[in-house]
């Protein structure tokens, strides 16, 4: 049984594909390499070459594995609808042709959930009809990845999107087939929610296909619920500080996982401010290192 441990753009503050302030794709791919990760996310399709040859080479010459990407954009707005087939499509696509095997699938940041995001018991719920077209649209994607391009789709929940809080992420688990849905569960975004991993993971286990290890400073998260502090500036205040410096167990997480006979990938992700006054690449070594301190030597 083999867990290895990747990274992705997002811990260097790379979260749309066209931001200015992005560094350099082939940094991050020399930072992450140079950290000790043996794998990396795409990030937002478009910030890496969708030139397979580019990409290929690139990943070979730092000797990098392409675990998956993520669909991060608006499943929660009809009229976004385009856009989202957009980015599924091409990243299906890029997934596909380097082997990688996850596609993940998040509801993007929404002005109706922002002010809320940790707030479960005041968050605006989609009525019935909304509901159902937003899990038609998730599964609609699902199946894609799954059946066209032969991935393994998981669902994650996002602060400030609709698919947040526990009990409508575990109500879209009862409404889609689990052959065409899994979960990639992220630590970091379930306790921001104000829920429990570790339990969470207990129950639902068999179900989860992909982790992304991310951990909450529980000081600036009690900070950003109680000023209602948007994402990307509680991102700016380090909500998302190193791994084993705030309130995720990873011991019982990784024990969790080794019950399971988990195999496969988990992946680091610090989203954090790209003009911010932390170093990406020293934080990506502490996390590698953190890691191998409590068992994750791959």
């Amino acid at each position: 049984m083999t867990i290895s441990i990747g990274n992705a753009p997002c811990s260097w503050g790379v979260e749309f594909a066209g931001d200015p302030r992005n560094p350099p794709w082939t940094q991050v791919l020399d930072e992450c390499a140079a950290a000790g990760y043996r794998g990396i996310e795409l990030g937002p399709v478009g910030y890496m070459p969708e030139d397979a040859n580019e990409l290929r080479d690139a990943l070979a010459e730092r000797d990098l594995t392409l675990i998956g990407g993520v669909v991060f954009r608006a499943f929660h707005d009809p009229d976004q609808w385009d856009d989202v087939m957009d980015g599924a499509v091409r990243t299906c696509r890029a997934l596909a042709a380097h082997g990688a095997r996850h596609l993940v699938l998040i509801d993007s940041i929404s002005p109706r959930r922002a002010p809320t995001a940790g707030r479960a018991g005041e968050a605006e719920q989609m009525e019935a009809g909304e509901w159902k077209q937003f899990v038609e649209r998730i599964e609609t994607v699902a199946k894609m990845g799954t059946e066209e391009f032969g991935l393994t789709v998981g669902i994650h929940a996002h602060a400030a999107g609709f698919m947040d809080f526990e009990p409508e992420l575990e109500k879209l688990l009862d409404e889609i087939d689990d052959g065409i849905l899994q979960i990639c569960f992220d630590t970091g975004h379930h306790s921001y929610a104000g829920f429990d991993p570790v339990a969470f993971m207990q129950r639902h286990i068999e179900r989860i296909s992909y982790m992304h290890f991310k951990d909450i400073d529980a000081d600036v998260k009690s900070s950003v619920i109680k000023n209602r502090t948007g994402f990307y500036d509680a991102c700016a205040q380090g909500i998302f500080c190193n791994l084993g410096e705030g309130d995720v167990n990873f011991a019982a997480v990784r024990e969790i996982l080794l019950s399971a006979g988990f195999e496969g990938w988990c992946t680091v992700e610090q989203d954090c401010d790209p003009e911010g006054d932390t170093s990406p690449v020293a934080n990506a070594r502490a996390n590698r290192e953190f890691l191998k301190t409590i068992g994750f030597t791959e």
